[in-house]
């Protein structure tokens, strides 16, 4: 304790009468030990007295600590460190909260959750202590701001018992409005600025990927892709503004070719945040031009032929034209289910890897002979397979086939489908190959085939969008 205060006016003042009486009880402490001494050295009595005198000090001890143990002391009124209960809780925690019991230790489950909230101080810690008080933890938070209040995304972990009702219902008391949640997994633990890094990495190395990232950055949602000019027709479609259009739950967004890609979600509106980091990355897309992985895998046929899988691009339209011309009438009606004359027009689209991803099979000479293409259709995904005549029944099929299905999976697709006629039953026997449930549909001989991508998982091939070379042998 310091001897040492201050007056009103800032001058130090000295305790001397405290020196004083402090200096008193010491010459009165050293006259007792003094006689204390003489009494023990020189009196008959002493050896006892000396025993008598540590058992009491020994007793004094262990009432004291029986003592402090029963009867715990407050903390000093001005310590302000968290410092832990005698029971493991943390300092400030309430009775009642130490009576609930901890979810930690029990089964829990991810949600995503946004709500709007009013922009007033305080808002957002009454939505927390809402959320706290029903055992939920806020893993991650993300503030969309708005005109008018401020849309907040949570990632949380709930108690498994704990309803997604439940938690809607103590966020709305709490203030919070237009609530949607669903449920998440572990890839949402990802920071926001480490997955639209990721998603930006992704993009730089493969235009393919853009309508994928999209939809990874902005949650569920349909993605569609609009050419410039009809593949058909070849008459100018609708474009969008060179800033892109925000309207509610759309978002049109230039395409770098001309085109234009639309973006709906109508569950949740758009915030101006998620529409100015998707504008920013169509914009980095755009930059980099068109490009595409230059791996590719060199498989040995079981009749000997050595051919090469690689990706395809617009730059492999004339190559894609000369196979097509190499193709019989019958193998193209296979493919198209229309005019044969017109398949040329829709080769630039296919080819394109703003619409899907595309693996051509080349031989050693560099002829293209068969086409495997995984096209984004909205919510779902298309696999379209083309091989020429002299090809068939090689193995060719169901390679390009199960690298698709293997691409899809990598992607995220739920499921792929395959449109082609009744009696094309190599396309058939294809598709059953992979090993997937699969659902049928035919009307007028034209048969629909949707295999499910989240029953089993397919079977790893090699990379096919690396720059590694592989080799290996194709079994029919």
């Amino acid at each position: 304790m310091s001897d040492v205060t201050r007056t009103k006016h800032g001058r130090p003042i000295h305790h001397w009468r405290r020196d004083l009486v402090e200096l008193a009880a010491l010459f009165t402490a050293v006259a007792v030990a003094d006689a204390a001494a003489n009494l023990i050295g020189h009196g008959p009595d002493g050896p006892a007295l000396l025993v008598t005198s540590a058992v009491i000090l020994v007793a004094t001890a262990g009432f004291h600590t029986w003592w402090a143990r029963h009867h715990g002391h407050a903390p000093p009124a001005d310590d302000t460190g968290a410092r832990p209960l005698a029971d493991g809780r943390p300092a400030g925690a309430s009775e009642e909260a130490a009576a609930t019991p901890e979810a930690v230790g029990g089964a829990t489950v991810l949600w995503r959750m946004r709500t709007t909230v009013r922009d007033t101080p305080g808002s957002l810690a009454a939505l927390c202590t809402a959320l706290a008080q029903r055992q939920v933890d806020i893993l991650s938070l993300q503030t969309h701001p708005l005109a008018e209040g401020t849309v907040d995304e949570f990632l949380l972990r709930a108690p498994a018992e704990l309803a997604n009702s439940e938690i809607t219902r103590a966020v709305s008391q709490a203030g919070g409005a237009g609530t949607w949640i669903e449920r998440a997994d572990a890839h949402d633990l990802v920071d926001a600025p480490t997955r639209v890094l990721g998603l930006a990495t992704r993009t730089a190395l493969d235009a393919a990927e853009l309508p994928l990232a999209l939809r990874q950055l902005l949650g569920r949602c349909t993605i569609r892709s609009l050419p410039a000019k009809s593949p058909g027709s070849g008459r100018a479609q609708e474009s969008a503004p060179v800033e892109g259009a925000l309207e509610d739950t759309v978002m049109r967004l230039r395409a770098p070719e001309g085109g234009v890609i639309t973006v709906e979600r109508p569950y949740l509106p758009f915030t101006p945040t998620e529409f100015a980091r998707a504008r920013a990355l169509v914009e980095l897309d755009a930059r980099l031009g068109p490009r595409i992985p230059r791996g590719q895998d060199m498989l040995t046929l079981p009749r000997g032929n050595a051919i090469t899988v690689r990706r395809a691009d617009v730059s492999d339209v004339e190559a894609a034209k000369a196979m097509h011309e190499r193709c019989s009438p019958r193998t193209l009606s296979m493919r198209y289910h229309g005019p044969v004359g017109d398949v040329d027009r829709y080769l630039n689209h296919l080819l394109s890897p703003r619409f899907g991803r595309t693996l051509a099979v080349q031989t050693a000479s560099g002829r293209i002979v068969g086409l495997g293409h995984l096209l984004w259709d909205g919510d779902e995904t298309e696999i379209a397979l083309l091989v020429e005549d002299d090809w068939h029944r090689r193995g060719v099929g169901g390679e390009l086939l199960g690298r698709l299905v293997t691409m899809a999976v990598e992607a995220g697709c739920e499921s792929v489908y395959a449109v082609t006629q009744a009696s094309n039953t190599g396309m058939v026997a294809a598709m059953r190959g992979l090993g997937l449930p699969l659902d049928y549909q035919i009307e007028e001989g034209t048969l629909v085939i949707t295999a499910r991508l989240d029953a089993t998982p397919v079977t790893a091939r090699l990379p096919h969008d690396e720059g590694q070379r592989g080799e290996r042998v194709v079994r029919d």
